[in-house]
């Protein structure tokens, strides 16, 4: 078991438009040139870029091809200009886990990590992700999504009285689409709803208001390195203040993260069996991670990323080294697939 303290980002020189290349005399130069993406111009930029840098550092050290590059007008040109690129996406939020990044790369006929764009879309929109995953018999929170015209036009009075008897308190709100928990609120009382839709459409036109589960939050990465996708320990995460929000990500010794997390082992396979279950019901490849409420013994879906960080104080890194993987490898294989799946 290992217990790591979160850190705050460090602010580092962002991804410049020139992106450079760097190769080193080793098998992983067979793959070609990979194109690490980060950056982007969503509210999660600076997470990207740490993320972008880790992967593109650990690929290097697998002797691979690397280049870096922000998403901006260059990139159709870039990807034209190289000889046979493959791509691993690491934007996130909105453009690059919203399918409109990866469907481009399709369009380019780019092989790329990860899952497609329509894919990518259904997953990353948090009220139809909980709805197909509902559908397959998995636990989800109670859930209603209400688009700001909607709850503007029909009368936000009266709809959060019918939210407070639906749902009740305490309830959570949180945008559609959107991640690093930006925009998203505990709601103890009537008179903070209010307030809170406010917030969470600041971060998209469609919020989602769903039952508070209080419980054990974990996260459980699935990743598949060419023998079918395989769950990673999951890790739990305990915030200080109670609520993973963003500062309790990005705040340094608010939360502690434990991998594995300390459930019996009977509540732990439950885990695993339904990120597995949600990495295959969303037909997400090669990476997802689930995020997961343990409420009485029972996993309840909370959402699920198809672009998860890979900082220092990211989840997945920590799921690694749990189960003894390295990042570099890992990075490798995924992209090996993304090739695979581009060959006749």
């Amino acid at each position: 078991m290992t217990a790591t303290g979160n850190q705050s980002p460090t602010p580092e020189s962002p991804v410049t438009d020139a992106p450079t290349a760097e190769a080193a005399p080793l098998a992983g130069a067979a793959l070609g040139t990979i194109v690490v993406l980060a950056g982007g111009l969503s509210h999660e930029r600076e997470v990207s870029l740490r993320s972008g840098r880790r992967v593109a550092q650990a690929l290097r050290d697998r002797g691979c091809t690397v280049l870096e590059s922000d998403v901006n007008s260059d990139l159709v040109t870039l990807l034209r200009d190289l000889d046979d690129p493959v791509v691993f996406p690491l934007v996130h939020g909105a453009t690059g886990e919203d399918g409109s990044l990866r469907e481009v790369l399709g369009l380019l006929d780019v092989p790329f990590v990860g899952a497609t764009g329509a894919d990518s879309r259904v997953a990353f929109d948090k009220s139809i992700a909980t709805s197909v995953i509902r559908g397959i018999g998995l636990t989800t929170p109670q859930q209603v999504a209400l688009p700001d015209e909607v709850f503007r036009e029909l009368g936000a009075r009266a709809l959060m009285d019918a939210l407070g008897e639906r749902i009740g308190f305490p309830m959570f709100v949180k945008p559609s689409r959107s991640g690093s928990s930006l925009g998203c609120t505990k709601v103890t009382q009537r008179e903070d709803l209010a307030s809170a839709m406010v917030g969470a459409y600041a971060y998209g036109d469609v919020a989602v208001v769903e039952t508070y589960l209080d419980g054990i939050e974990v996260a459980v990465t699935v990743i598949d390195r060419g023998d079918g996708p395989e769950a990673l320990p999951a890790v739990e995460i305990r915030p200080d203040s109670g609520d993973y929000d963003y500062s309790s990500r990005y705040t340094a010794g608010s939360t502690r993260f434990i991998t594995p997390a300390e459930v019996p082992d009977e509540v732990a396979a439950a885990c695993a069996d339904m990120a597995l279950r949600v990495h295959d019901r969303l037909h997400l490849r090669d990476i997802s991670r689930t995020d997961i409420i343990i409420r009485d013994g029972v996993p309840h879906f909370l959402e699920c990323n198809v672009a998860p960080g890979m900082t220092e104080t990211s989840l997945v890194p920590l799921e690694l080294d749990a189960a003894g993987l390295d990042l570099g490898e890992v990075c490798e294989a995924l992209v090996r697939q993304a090739r695979r799946r581009q060959q006749p």
